[in-house]
């Protein structure tokens, strides 16, 4: 988990297209090179929708009222449902967040200033995507706590105990339905008091759209956002050069932001996809309805695409990286998560001269999950 790296380099030399099986169970088709998972992201023969699936797949086990999401669907219902809060996500209105953006990040680094050491993981990657989304959904921040260790338990579950992944299912789709019920009470000037009102007033989207909607604009404005504001924290910490260059020119933060979101990918696999034909994939066939994963992270560290691919180069150029993905499925939250990595990155170099890491980088711990790439912890002194 600390350094997938050496491993998705012997997959990709291993060939474009892997039959392999997940640390889950799920066999599955692997995508490993870049010219291949960018044309495969925006391929409309790869479904997304669940319904397409043959081959024994299972995946999450969730509820209807958390399924009907943009990750279980095509064209036209993914048309539909995502157009109704994508203005919500453009650069523009991101643009506009930025100061309340920034007003978190300062105060959480004003607790964290109190003292001489932290764990930068607790004290600004996971709170401050939760501060955000709190904003965008009229919710105490407080609120979304049970949240979050829901969607930890659902990413690296504990395979010990599989009951605990079905309870944190429960209790999101519980969580979710209550909270649409007290905001349809008492709407407020907030993106899901907006969602409601496209559902009753305008009938746009069917109650389990909504509720599943908010599931997952919860869950992608939260999970991936954590581990890039994490992995670039890292980085700085790692590399100390890059520090030193941010502290002198903050417009450096961008690219920054874009290679970090390239070498250390927060998200390895795009979502699965399903083959409504038999398709050929880099000189293999995959048979219609097979699981089809495409590896984010190996097109990321792809040479063919990539000068010198396991080098850290904020100034790169050329042809830019997968993390969010490509075409109408591209991460809906990309600017809002780009703003948030580089806002508290920002924060963090300007507040703190002495900033270090409190353990080795070969002590560090890693979410155990082959669907996230992040720290639990990162322990600093300043």
């Amino acid at each position: 988990m600390a350094d997938p790296y050496p491993a998705y380099a012997l997959w990709s030399q291993a060939g474009p297209v892997l039959r392999t099986t997940t640390p889950d169970g799920a066999a599955v088709w692997l995508v490993t090179r870049h010219a291949d998972v960018r044309a495969a992201l925006n391929d409309p023969r790869l479904s997304l929708n669940r319904a397409s699936a043959r081959g024994g797949y299972t995946g999450f086990a969730l509820p209807p009222v958390l399924d009907a999401n943009l990750l279980n669907m095509d064209p036209p219902d993914h048309t539909r449902v995502r157009r109704l809060v994508a203005k919500a996500f453009t650069a523009r209105r991101v643009e506009a967040l930025r100061p309340r953006i920034q007003a978190f990040a300062d105060g959480l680094l004003d607790v964290v200033a109190s003292g001489n050491e932290a764990d930068l993981m607790a004290a600004l990657a996971v709170p401050l995507p939760l501060l955000v989304i709190g904003e965008l959904f009229g919710v105490p921040a407080a609120g979304l706590e049970d949240f979050r260790r829901w969607t930890t338990t659902l990413v690296a579950p504990d395979p010990g105990q599989p009951e605990q992944a079905k309870v944190a299912v429960a209790n999101m789709a519980r969580f979710l339905q209550d909270l649409v019920a007290s905001k349809r009470a008492a709407p407020g000037d907030d993106l899901l008091s907006a969602m409601i009102a496209a559902r009753d007033e305008d009938d746009r989207l069917g109650e389990e759209e909504l509720v599943s909607l908010a599931f997952l604009i919860l869950w992608a404005g939260y999970e991936a956002t954590v581990h890039l504001i994490g992995n670039g924290m890292l980085m700085l910490l790692r590399e100390p050069e890059h520090l030193a260059a941010l502290r002198g020119d903050p417009e450096l933060l961008p690219p920054f932001v874009e290679e970090v979101s390239r070498f250390m990918t927060p998200t390895p696999y795009a979502i699965r996809r399903f083959p409504l034909q038999d398709v050929e994939i880099g000189g293999t066939v995959i048979p219609a309805g097979q699981t089809v994963l495409l590896s984010l992270a190996c097109a990321n560290r792809d040479p063919a695409v990539h000068r010198d691919p396991g080098a850290f180069t904020p100034a790169r150029e050329g042809d830019g990286h997968l993390a969010f993905g490509r075409g109408i499925h591209h991460c809906l939250g990309a600017p809002l998560a780009r703003a948030e990595a580089q806002i508290a990155i920002g924060a963090l170099v300007r507040r703190f001269p002495d900033l270090a890491l409190a353990a080795p980088v070969d002590e560090l711990s890693w979410q155990a999950s082959f669907r996230s790439h992040g720290l639990l912890r990162l322990p600093v002194t300043f």
